[in-house]
């Protein structure tokens, strides 16, 4: 019987959709928690303070914001370093794999974020949530796309793996552009500092993991201490992780690394970020609370706009010739798809704190938006796939 249970437990993990399916029972557990008599104790957790001292340098955050700003970095350290494989020998590094997910991201970015700027133009504090809806949530998307089993054809898993990867460099760039405090140009000074170290040791093809994360980890304070986000330095790390190793060509630094933070990241960094931020408080939501510009704008944008942009955008690109729908994938599929994409959980969370997280006193809550407008997504993007895929029993041939 034990092994049995150990069987089942390791298979659960081997799983592609093993990481959606913890992050949305995190995101039910934090639900539950904030509408219960446990919810000032949820609450006194992540606002408990944490401080770390050395000498003149202090980090002084409550819980929530490190795990918003320190264990995020590590997954945006992880998607930089997906980043760079897909663009050095994987999908991307094809350039007719990259026409069609490239566009649609573009449209499933522009398009939710105009919806949103529709509802809230005339509101200044509200305005800065433009990018929530933009985001897509690649583990809750292909956590669904497994549901439907071995009937997906790996044109859609191609597709929407790379459409999402194009999304997380735009979220990236958004972030470091629009998404910063004051500046601190000394802080920025030591993090252009840590630039030449890291170009020396990718040149000279160090493939120890120790000096990468030293100078990686005083990039991040001197990071979180600029202004810019400190998530961003996870991204510039990466990118100086050596490809290959001379001594040893079969061994990938980069796909070694990839491979050991995965679960890590998929099992416990997502799904804590999701605990720690999803915990949304039902008791005494108003109508004008539901409705407000914010989460409608939100909830559209992640559910309407997302189709429109990513369907729309591909429909008429191929349509004049520039790319060409993937073998194996129809129309539908791409529609099915581009609703899948509206799931935008964890970035959109993310994003969302960065937006309104000084805010006080706020009439919204941008968790509204974007729940609804995910889940709405993901059940509608699963319907469409799982009728159309029906059709298509031999798509993978």
């Amino acid at each position: 019987m034990h092994q049995n249970q150990n069987s089942y437990i390791n298979t659960f993990f081997k799983m592609e959709s093993a990481g959606g399916i913890l992050l949305f029972f995190a995101a039910v557990l934090a639900m539950l928690l904030a509408n219960s008599a446990l919810e000032p104790i949820y609450q006194l957790v992540l606002s408990t303070p944490v401080e770390v001292r050395v000498g003149a340098l202090d980090i002084d955050k409550p819980l929530l914001l490190w795990i918003n700003d320190g264990l995020m970095a590590v997954f945006f350290f992880l998607v930089g370093l997906e980043l760079k494989r897909e663009l050095a020998e994987g999908e991307l590094s094809d350039r007719r794999n990259v026409i069609l997910p490239g566009i649609g991201a573009v449209g499933g970015m522009a398009v939710p974020a105009l919806i949103y700027a529709f509802f809230n133009y005339d509101d200044p504090e509200a305005i800065n949530g433009w990018a929530i809806p933009a985001a897509t949530d690649i583990a809750f998307a292909l956590g669904v796309l497994t549901l439907l089993g071995s009937r997906v054809p790996t044109s859609i898993k191609i597709f929407l793996t790379s459409l999402a990867i194009f999304d997380d460099i735009g979220a990236i760039i958004i972030i470091a552009i629009f998404y910063t405090s004051q500046i601190s140009f000394t802080a920025l000074v030591v993090v252009a500092c840590c630039i030449p170290p890291l170009f020396l040791l990718n040149r000279f093809n160090v493939v120890s993991k120790s000096p990468y994360m030293l100078i990686g980890i005083i990039m991040w304070i001197a990071t979180l201490k600029s202004g810019v986000h400190a998530t961003l330095a996870g991204v510039v790390l990466a990118m100086f992780i050596p490809m290959r190793c001379k001594a040893d060509p079969d061994y990938s630094p980069v796909r070694g690394l990839e491979h050991d933070l995965h679960s890590v990241v998929a099992f416990f960094i997502l799904p804590v970020f999701a605990f720690a931020n999803a915990g949304l408080n039902l008791k005494g939501i108003t109508t004008e609370q539901l409705f407000h510009g914010v989460p409608v704008g939100i909830a559209l944008g992640l559910f309407i706009g997302k189709q429109l942009g990513i369907f729309g955008f591909c429909w008429l690109f191929i349509k004049m010739g520039v790319a060409s729908l993937p073998r194996g994938m129809t129309w539908i599929g791409l529609y099915g798809t581009a609703a899948l994409c509206g799931i935008g959980f964890t970035m959109s969370l993310f994003i969302g704190s960065l937006a309104f997280g000084d805010v006080a006193d706020r009439m919204f809550d941008e968790r509204l938006g974007i729940i609804f407008g995910s889940l709405c997504s993901g059940i509608v993007g699963y319907l469409i796939l799982n009728a159309s895929l029906k059709k298509n029993p031999d798509a993978e041939a």
